[in-house]
C-alpha cells in the first residue's frame, strides 16, 4: 500500500473520509495489514473475501475454513474471529437489557450470525426471561448436512435449570433454503406441547438460510 498516493491509502481515506468511504476489501486490508510473498494486501484481503462469500460469510467462518484460506496466519485467524465474535456479542447486548420482540430484526440478525456459517444443521435455542430478555443462546443439537434430531426433554431440561418463561427457537438449513419444511412445522409442535407443560412459551421459531430469514410466527406457522 505504500506505492498508494497517500489520500488513497486504507488507513488515511478512513480516518479523512470515514469508514464508508471504502470498499470492502480495503476495510479488511487494514484488519490484514500484510499481504504474502508476491501479494499485496488489497489482493490478498479480495482474495478472501470472494473465498467468503463477502463480510457475511467472512463474519460466520470457522476456525477451519479461515486456516484453508492462503495467507492466514494464526494472528490474522486469531483477530478476524475476534471481530466476529464482538459482532455476535453487540447484537446480543441489547437483546439482555430490552425485551427481544422490541427489535426483532436484531433478533433475525443475531440467529443469522450465529448460525449463518455452518455447514451441518444446528439447531439452537434463545432462552428468555419473564420480560423476554435474553438469558441464553445455546447450541443444543448438532446434525448431518440434511437433518438433526431434537430431543423435547433437553430442550425442557434446559429451560428449567435456566428458569426460563420463554424461548426463541432456531436452526440453519445447511442447502441455502429457508422455508420451513413439514419436518420443522412438526417439530415446533412438539416442542410447543413439551415445554407447555413446564409454562414455558414458544414465541418464534427461526429458520436460517443463505442470505435469508423465516420467522415462523411471522408466517402464521406457531
Amino acid at each position: 500500500m505504500k506505492d498508494l498516493p497517500a489520500d488513497q491509502r486504507p488507513r488515511e481515506k478512513l480516518l479523512s473520509r470515514g469508514a464508508a468511504a471504502l470498499a470492502d476489501a480495503e476495510l479488511l486490508a487494514l484488519l490484514l495489514r500484510t499481504g504474502y510473498k508476491g501479494t499485496g494486501v488489497l489482493p490478498m484481503a479480495q482474495q478472501v473475501l470472494d473465498a467468503c462469500g463477502g463480510f457475511a460469510g467472512l463474519v460466520q467462518a470457522t476456525p477451519d475454513k479461515l486456516k484453508g484460506l492462503k495467507g492466514l496466519g494464526p494472528a490474522k485467524r486469531a483477530e478476524l474471529l475476534a471481530v466476529a465474535e464482538m459482532a455476535r456479542r453487540a447484537l446480543a447486548q441489547p437483546l439482555r437489557t430490552a425485551p427481544v420482540f422490541d427489535s426483532p430484526g436484531r433478533v433475525k440478525d443475531y440467529l443469522a450470525l450465529h448460525l449463518g456459517g455452518h455447514d451441518r444443521e444446528v439447531f439452537s435455542v434463545m432462552f428468555l426471561n419473564a420480560q423476554h430478555h435474553l438469558l441464553a443462546l445455546e447450541d443444543l443439537f448438532h446434525g448431518t448436512l440434511s437433518q438433526t434430531s431434537v430431543y423435547p426433554r433437553e430442550v425442557v431440561r434446559r429451560a428449567l435449570a435456566l428458569n426460563a418463561a420463554a424461548v426463541v427457537l432456531s436452526h440453519n438449513h445447511p442447502s441455502g433454503v429457508a422455508e420451513p419444511s413439514r419436518a420443522d412445522e412438526h417439530l415446533t409442535q412438539q416442542l410447543q406441547r413439551a415445554l407447555q407443560m413446564v409454562d414455558v412459551r414458544v414465541l418464534d421459531h427461526v429458520i436460517i438460510g443463505q442470505g435469508q430469514v423465516v420467522s415462523m410466527a411471522e408466517r402464521g406457522l406457531l
